[in-house]
Parts: structure tokens; C-alpha cells; sequence
């Protein structure tokens, strides 16, 4: 039994031309009209000797051989007044075997070619069985299911565009039926099929293959619809652009030739950098788009002259399209980037910026090497399109940034492990949205309601020191110089003058730019005329001297800097041991209760914890969980100063430090700034916390020019009677482990600017 059909299917299929044969004998016996009777009767007359006409046949060849009986046939269906204009044809049900063409459909498909054979688009084996039993439901089982899938015919035309053919089917001349083989389910079974589409081994189950029978014809009509099928193409193309997988679609020219009809089309598209202010290509890209004529545009001009022109597309940014290039100007033709154009054959081209709320997204253009290809016509079709482009360029550009901020935020910013799970809830809000192609944007991460915890072990007088230090090194410079210019003993009393004058003010009345003076005189002058020395003929003496100056010297800055390295290198052991110690003790705070952590250093280290359930809503949380962190910042900030005391003696400038906590009682925000990469405290009203915290480490006590805070002791800064009672109890537990002494300060704080009321407890560190 021959198989008409190149997928599995449950239909046995006969070409048939009883049901039409059916109408002529109803014209034959009940029309009025003498011409339509003798018409038909003739007609049925002609094909009584074949009846496999009338019976169904499923030899192909038998199309052939009855060629011109079926066109007599059908002549009713296929109008000889139609048949340059209608792109219509006979069918096998749902096969790709057609017979019986309009003029205009032959043409066509001479038109594609001898090996050209004609395929339904984009529907796989499964979806096509499944189609097929759904025919089944509709026309035996009566089912209303509207199983009116679209089809199409994707027909190449002589220049190779690709082109969009909608079928519509006429279905009247066919019939369904059951084979003795066939299971009849009933409408439970039915319901429950159409239930599960996607199940073809539950459809095959109750719609065995080939147990029906299929007989008859159709009639197919195809209606050009390139554009369409084109526009929804590009639309599809252009939302699949993933910056996280970028593959290029090499499908995207040839759609744009489909829809444009140009047969020789190349495409480019360049994103614009508006914080350099310049046009940029889009990497994935690169070797697939063309970018001829953004090239001899940038070219053209230098870069004040391009920057303007970005500038003005904000006021008017009306496309370009030139039908032929032969007709631009003479003087157009004379610039040198003008070869770029012929030298790649353009002789047609649209350039079409992409704007959004004025915004300059995108420029792009189209170019062929057959000359009016483009025109305004052309142009207009781009508007079809234009939102779905800014669409996709803008979610580009937001994901691009996304994923660059992916990286910064994993190579380079640590997310506290208390509260990555918000982070990410939300990327996975994010993600998911982007596998259904959906838009997210994430929101902003914060925290409600947290009890805050701040302290900090500040180096004492570093500033100071460092100044002391600076005029050291500073002096030791001049001092330095003023020995090398007394050996060279020659055209150097100018630059002796200079450093006399520096010298007084450093050691006088240094002012605000006594360094920088110095530095710029160094550099620019006495540096270039020192060097000028190792050049030319001079003594053994002052070459060794001279290069012995600049072994000493900072190269980054032309500055002596070894007594300050030799505090800068103190700050930075001191700092690492303490943030050292104060991040170990974090992992058993953490086991009290989970809670944002982060510390800093500068001059000293300081930390911020803020607990509350909003950081950990799956554990149990309670005011003791306060006291239980309150009470471990405090042994912790003792065991910094006593480990930082054992080993202050090693340090190479001497350093004191000077710790204090801050007792805050206000539930506070947090929420993370994308900017800084940082959590910070969210809030007008939140921010009193913070000018707290910046004034404390300068307070002193009031009435007294004495600072709160105190080398070897710990000072605890609150506003209440109620934390002085909480952190005495402290105090006495820390004071039973021989950790604090006794000499406890009860002191009131200065007035700060807009801060009154603040007291403090001060105690001594046992020393070893």
C-alpha cells in the first residue's frame, strides 16, 4: 500500500474526487439552469470510465496520467480569468503533493528551481500526528477544538529572497472514517487527550497509525506573506539577544532581505557609548554585521565634529537614505573615507539612528550594492519593527550592565554570608524571569527593623604623627640636597635659595600647599638638573652621592618617605592584626545569632553588626540574642587591646589605640547601595545614628578638653540609665576574669552639634 504521506500518521489516505462529483450530481438533477445541468452531466460523463476517480486511488501516477480530466473537473474551482493572479493549487490532505496549479503558481514555483521541493515550515513529526488525530475529533467526533493551525510554504524566488507563503485549506471535498481497526474512545478519553497534547504515546494508543481512512482533496491558497512572517522573524530574532550566551543569528540578513526584498543586503548595528560618547561595535558580532558606512561616517569626520553630531540627534534625528550613491554630492565623492563605500560596492544605503526619551541607543544601517534598493518606502517598514528594536537594545544594554555588574559584585565585593540569601531570592526572581523571557527588575535589597552594634579601636594621634613625620622626612631632603649642591659648588645657588625658603616655612609657618611647591620644584627643576649630573662628566664623589638621593626618594611622588613608611607600615600590621582577630571572634557571634557583619579600616578598625529578624526570619529571635552580642563585642574589643599591647612593642613607629562602643537602643534600616556596593542605613531619620558615629572618636568629656576615648580603656558611649546598668553587669563578668579593672568613669559626653544627653562608662584594661 503505497504511502502518501512522508510522516507517520492515523490516516490511510485515498485521492478522491467523489464528494465533488457528488455536488455535480446534485447540479445535474436539481439546478434550474439548462447550461449548469448539461455542464455537470458532461462532466460526469467523462469520468464514469475511471472510477478510481471516484473511488480513491493512491497511485501518484495516475495524477499524472489523468492530468487533463481532473483540470476539466475542476475547472469551477480554478477560474482560467484567476489563474495569473490566485496562488492556488489541488492537495492531498495535509501532504506536500499538490497538482492542478494556477499560471501563477507554476511560475513560482519555476521560479525556485528543479530541486526546489515544497515543505510545510516549522511543524515536526509528533505536532503532526497530533494535528492529524485533532482532524479526527473535529470532523467524526464532532469535537469543537478549532485546531486551526497556521501552515506555510517558504518558497525561494529567482533572485534567492526568501519568501512566506500562508496556506489556507478548503476542506470541503473530504471525508473521514473509521477502519474496521480503529478504537472509537469515548469522550471521557477524548477530553483527557486533549488534556495532554504534548503525549504522543498516549494519542498513538487510542489513534493507532493508519486506522483511518482520509479520502478526497483540498484546496490550497497561498497568500504572500513575507512581510509578516519576516517582521515576526526579526521580532524573535531581536528578544533572544542574551548577553549571558550571545550567539550570533545568522538567519537575521537573510530575514531582512525576505523583508525588505532585497536581494543583496548587508546589515550593521553599532551601540553608542554615551559616557566616552562614541559609536561601539558589538563583539559577538563583529565578523557578522557590516559596518561600511558607519566606518566611512566615522571616518569622514574628526572627533569634535562626530561628538556634535550625537549631540544633535537629540533635536533631530530623522533617518538617511540614499537610493543611489552615484548621485551624492561631487564633494562627498572627493573625501578619502568615500573608497570605503566603493570599495565595498555600496550603491544604496539607509542609516536609521534608535532613539529612546531622546536618547541615542543605537545606529543602524542597510546597504546594498544594487543601486534604489532604498527608498522612503523602505524606510517606512521600518516602523513595523522600531519599538521591538528599542526594546531589545535596551534590555541588552540592562543586562549587559547586569553582568557586569555580576562580575564586579564576585570578583570584587564580598557579600556578608548573613544575608546573601536575600541576594539570592532576588537573582533567582531575576533568572527565572529571564528562562520564561520575561522583564525583572530587581529590587532593592534591605533589612527592617535591626538593632545596631558599633565600635571601634582607633589609632591615636596618627595624624599628628604623620604630619611630625612628613617634616622629618621633608627636612632630611633638603638637608640631603643642600650636601650634593655643596660639592657641586656650581650654577646651584638658585636651587639653594629655593630650598632655604622651603626649608623656613616647613619648620616655621608651613602652609596648606608648602608640600605641593615642593614637590612640582623637585620634580620640574632640581630632579632633571641632578640627572643632567650622571649624564655629563662629574666627580665619583657627587655621582655617588647624587645616586644615592634617589634611592631614597618615593618614586610616585619625588618625596623622601621613609619615616612615614615606617608608620604606614605600623598602621597596616596593626590594622590587619586587629580586623584579623576581629573576624575570627565573628564566627562564634555568628552561632549566637546569624546577623549582618562588616568592618573597616583606616587609621584603626571599626565594625557595624546589625541583628534583627529580618536577617534570619527562619530562627528564633528575642531581646537576649541583643544582650548575648552586646556582651561578646565588649570581651572582644578587650582581647584586641590586650593582643595589640603584646605586640605594640614590635611595631617600627610606637602606636596607642583607643576603643570605644556605641550603645544604640532605635531599630534601624539597612539597605544596599548598588552605587558603593555597600549596605548602609536607609532613612532620614536612620541617618542620626550615623552623625553619631562620626563624632564620637573626636568627642571629649564634657567641661574638659579630656577626649572620651583613652589609650588602655574602653570607653562605652549610650543615652540611658537602662544600658549603664546592662553594660556594669558586663563590666563585672569581664572584671571576675581579671580582664577589666576596677577604676569604672561614670562621664557625661560633650555636646555634639545637634546631640545632647550622651553619657559614658570608661574602665581600665588589667595590663600583663
Amino acid at each position: 500500500m503505497a504511502n502518501l504521506y512522508k510522516k507517520d500518521a492515523p490516516f490511510q489516505v485515498y485521492i478522491s474526487f467523489k464528494k465533488y462529483l457528488d455536488v455535480l450530481e446534485h447540479i445535474r438533477y436539481n439546478d434550474r439552469l439548462e447550461y449548469r445541468v448539461n455542464y455537470a452531466e458532461s462532466l460526469i460523463d467523462r469520468t464514469k470510465n475511471f472510477q478510481e476517480i471516484k473511488n480513491g486511488f493512491q497511485d501518484i501516477t495516475l495524477l499524472e496520467k489523468h492530468e487533463d480530466l481532473i483540470k476539466l473537473l475542476l475547472a469551477d474551482l480554478f477560474p482560467t480569468g484567476l489563474t495569473m493572479n490566485e496562488i492556488k493549487a489541488a492537495s492531498i490532505p495535509l501532504s506536500n503533493i499538490t497538482f492542478n496549479y494556477t499560471e501563477r503558481f507554476k511560475n513560482i514555483l519555476k521560479d525556485a528551481g528543479k530541486d526546489f521541493e515544497i515543505e510545510l515550515r516549522n511543524i515536526d513529526d509528533d505536532e503532526f500526528y497530533v494535528f492529524c488525530c485533532c482532524l479526527i475529533l473535529q470532523s467524526y467526533f464532532k469535537k469543537d477544538i478549532k485546531t486551526s493551525l497556521p501552515f506555510y510554504y517558504d518558497i525561494p524566488n529567482k533572485q534567492g529572497i526568501m519568501k512566506h507563503y500562508k496556506i489556507t485549506v478548503n476542506s470541503d471535498f473530504t471525508e473521514i472514517y473509521p477502519t474496521e481497526k480503529a478504537k472509537i474512545p469515548s469522550d471521557e478519553i477524548l477530553d483527557m487527550l486533549l488534556e495532554n497534547l504534548d503525549d504522543i504515546k498516549l494519542w498513538k494508543k487510542y489513534f493507532p497509525s493508519k486506522t483511518w481512512v482520509l479520502s478526497g482533496f483540498t484546496i490550497i491558497s497561498l497568500v504572500d506573506c513575507t512581510s509578516e512572517v519576516a517582521l515576526s522573524d526579526l521580532k524573535s530574532s531581536m528578544i533572544k539577544i542574551d548577553p549571558e550566551n550571545l550567539v550570533p543569528d545568522e538567519n537575521l540578513k537573510e530575514i531582512f532581505k525576505s523583508y525588505f526584498d532585497v536581494a543583496e543586503l548587508n546589515f550593521g548595528l553599532m551601540l553608542f557609548n554615551s559616557k566616552d560618547n562614541k559609536l561601539e561595535k558589538i563583539p559577538i558580532y563583529d565578523n557578522f554585521f557590516t559596518n561600511h558606512l558607519l566606518d566611512f561616517w566615522i571616518n569622514s569626520f574628526d572627533e569634535e565634529t562626530q561628538k556634535e553630531a550625537f549631540n544633535n540627534l537629540n533635536y533631530n534625528s530623522k533617518p538617511i537614505v540614499v537610493s543611489n550613491v552615484d548621485n551624492m554630492d561631487e564633494d562627498i565623492k572627493k573625501l578619502a573615507s568615500f573608497n570605503i563605500l566603493s570599495d565595498n560596492n555600496i550603491k544604496s544605503f539607509m542609516v536609521i539612528p534608535i532613539m529612546k526619551d531622546n536618547e541615542l541607543l543605537a545606529v543602524m544601517e542597510f546597504t546594498s550594492s544594487i543601486a534604489n534598493s532604498f527608498n522612503g518606502l523602505k524606510l517606512k517598514k521600518l516602523e513595523f519593527f522600531s519599538d521591538i528594536i528599542i526594546f531589545s537594545l535596551s534590555r541588552f544594554t540592562f543586562e549587559r550592565n547586569s553582568q557586569i555588574e555580576a562580575i564586579i559584585q564576585r570578583e570584587y565585593t564580598t557579600i556578608h554570608d548573613s544575608v546573601v540569601w536575600k541576594f539570592r531570592n532576588e537573582a533567582e526572581k531575576y533568572f527565572n524571569a529571564s528562562l520564561a523571557k520575561k522583564m525583572y527588575t530587581l529590587k532593592q535589597i534591605s533589612f527592617k527593623n535591626l538593632t545596631p552594634l558599633f565600635g571601634f579601636s582607633d589609632i591615636r594621634s596618627s595624624s599628628e604623627k604623620r604630619f611630625n613625620l612628613m617634616l622629618e622626612d621633608l627636612n632630611q631632603q633638603i638637608d640631603f640636597l643642600h650636601d650634593i649642591f655643596s660639592l657641586i659648588n656650581s650654577d646651584s645657588e638658585k636651587y639653594l635659595l629655593a630650598l632655604d625658603v622651603f626649608e623656613n616655612e616647613l619648620n616655621n609657618e608651613i602652609k596648606a600647599d608648602t608640600e605641593q611647591r615642593l614637590q612640582r620644584l623637585l620634580r620640574d627643576e632640581i630632579h632633571p638638573y641632578l640627572q643632567g649630573k650622571l649624564e655629563v662628566k662629574s666627580s665619583k664623589e657627587i655621582k655617588a652621592k647624587i645616586k644615592e638621593y634617589f634611592s631614597q626618594i618615593f618614586a610616585q611622588t619625588d618625596l623622601f618617605y621613609i619615616h612615614r613608611k615606617s608608620l604606614d607600615d605600623s598602621i597596616t600590621l596593626v590594622n590587619r592584626k586587629l580586623a584579623d582577630m576581629l573576624d575570627e571572634s565573628q564566627v562564634k557571634a555568628q552561632e549566637i545569632f546569624p546577623h549582618y557583619y562588616e568592618r573597616f579600616k583606616s587609621d584603626g578598625v571599626e565594625h557595624n553588626l546589625f541583628i534583627g529578624s529580618n536577617i534570619a526570619p527562619d530562627q528564633h529571635y528575642t531581646s537576649k540574642v541583643v544582650h548575648k552580642l552586646r556582651y561578646w563585642q565588649l570581651k572582644t574589643i578587650c582581647t584586641m587591646e590586650k593582643e595589640f599591647q603584646s605586640f605594640k612593642k614590635d611595631l617600627p613607629i610606637p602606636l596607642d589605640i583607643a576603643s570605644l562602643i556605641f550603645v544604640y537602643n532605635e531599630k534601624l534600616d539597612i539597605r544596599f547601595r548598588m552605587d558603593e556596593k555597600r549596605f548602609d542605613i536607609d532613612g532620614a531619620y536612620n541617618s542620626y545614628y550615623e552623625i553619631i558615629k562620626k563624632r564620637l572618636d573626636k568627642a571629649h568629656v564634657k567641661d574638659s578638653s579630656e577626649r572620651i576615648t583613652c589609650p588602655g580603656k574602653i570607653t562605652i558611649v549610650y543615652f540611658g540609665m537602662e544600658n549603664q546598668k546592662e553594660y556594669l553587669e558586663y563590666i563585672s563578668k569581664l572584671q571576675k576574669k581579671n580582664i577589666l579593672q576596677a577604676d569604672i568613669e561614670f562621664l557625661r559626653v560633650e555636646d555634639l552639634q545637634g546631640i545632647t544627653g550622651l553619657l559614658a562608662l570608661r574602665v581600665s584594661l588589667v595590663q600583663d
